[in-house]
């Protein structure tokens, strides 16, 4: 009897090792699965951070523009501009030529 349960027992072992040796794989599967899941997620979040950093980028530039062009409407030059194109004035003995086109 002694030599059925020995051997039960090492049944057993083996059929435990396997069990465990079958979960440890497939954890190990289910790992690599998510881990490629996951570095495919960042390289597209990646590729958006970079897309994001150049509209940035090219609306910091365009509010620089913007605060130059406010500069240049507070200028005495920005005023006489709009006066000769807009209105039609001139400086007192100034003669304007235009094309008959």
């Amino acid at each position: 009897m002694a030599r059925k349960a020995a051997y039960r027992k090492k049944r057993q072992n083996k059929m435990g090792m396997l069990l465990v040796t079958t979960v440890v794989l497939m954890m190990l599967l289910v790992v690599t699965v998510k881990s490629a899941e996951l570095r495919e997620k960042r390289e597209v979040y990646m590729a958006k951070e970079a897309e994001l950093m150049e509209q940035i980028e090219a609306e910091e530039a365009r509010a620089e523009e913007i605060e130059e062009y406010e500069k240049y409407t507070q200028t005495k030059k920005y005023v006489e501009e709009i006066a000769k194109e807009k209105l039609g004035l001139v400086y007192k003995g100034e003669i304007i030529f235009k094309d008959e086109n």
